[in-house]
């Protein structure tokens, strides 16, 4: 990675007032997430504009030109339209060209990760190529204010990495890519694509907003989650004790805290 950059809206939104809309007290959220705030859009805001920035910081900090650029990943969950990809807005908003590859990895919570794989498999075939991943997402836009399993919890951002030629030892170590469609109907919005589009209806139900079984989420976090990082480490040659740090992604502090011990 040659440069790193991130975008966070300015507003800020306290656990005082989403847990008035979702029916908790602030106090209530913090001892149940770790959350005390978090950031979200304003209403001429979208996912390109946090991602565009994110990239420019990234590009910035690589001393890496737009146009220098062959491929741009997005991933996102929330991407300004159904098509054409997020991806290929931020390319031209950054000025990357006419003919970089662009296009979106929709892999919710897990996307960066598979982002960054597939870019750095890419780039592995290429000589002296870069590609710009970002990870952004306005969940502000798919939450039911008044379901407390979600509104408390996300809020909207961007974080974007830079990749390319670099000094030799240095780089991605390794990846390990894994899925659990078994388990697709613990987070989802039902509404909306091609097995239940769009109609009065479903707005009328709600549909087109994020659901979270919240209990399924903890039980499969719980049982999966140290198995895969234990057998990660060891493919990759190393043992739990030569790592420093670990950064997971999850929105629930409390969570993390129970991982950890």
């Amino acid at each position: 990675m040659l440069g790193t950059g991130s975008c966070l809206p300015s507003h800020v939104v306290g656990n005082e007032e989403v847990g008035a809309a979702a029916g908790v007290s602030a106090e209530w959220i913090w001892r149940k997430t770790g959350i005390r705030a978090r950031r979200r859009v304003k209403a001429d805001e979208a996912t390109s504009d946090l991602a565009v920035a994110a990239g420019r910081a990234a590009l910035e900090a690589a001393g890496v030109g737009a146009g220098q650029l062959s491929l741009v990943v997005v991933a996102t969950s929330t991407p300004d339209q159904p098509q054409p990809p997020t991806a290929s807005t931020v390319a031209d908003l950054l000025g990357a060209g006419h003919g970089v590859a662009a296009f979106d990895v929709n892999a919710v919570c897990s996307g960066f990760v598979f982002a960054l794989s597939v870019a750095e498999r890419v780039l592995a075939g290429s000589d002296g190529s870069y590609a710009l991943v970002i990870g952004a997402d306005v969940y502000s836009r798919i939450l039911n204010p008044a379901d407390r399993r979600t509104a408390i919890l996300f809020g909207d951002g961007a974080g974007a990495v830079v990749l390319g030629p670099g000094r030799s030892g240095r780089g991605l170590l390794a990846g390990r890519l894994a899925g659990f469609g078994a388990e697709r109907d613990l987070i989802e919005v039902p509404a909306g694509g091609s097995r239940l589009p769009a109609s009065e209806r479903t707005l009328a139900e709600g549909l087109h907003f994020f659901a979270m079984n919240g209990r399924g989420v903890r039980e499969f976090v719980d049982a999966t989650v140290t198995p895969a990082i234990d057998a990660f480490v060891g493919d990759a040659g190393f043992s739990m004790a030569d790592v420093d740090h670990f950064v997971p992604h999850q929105a629930n502090g409390r969570m993390l805290e129970d991982l950890s011990t």
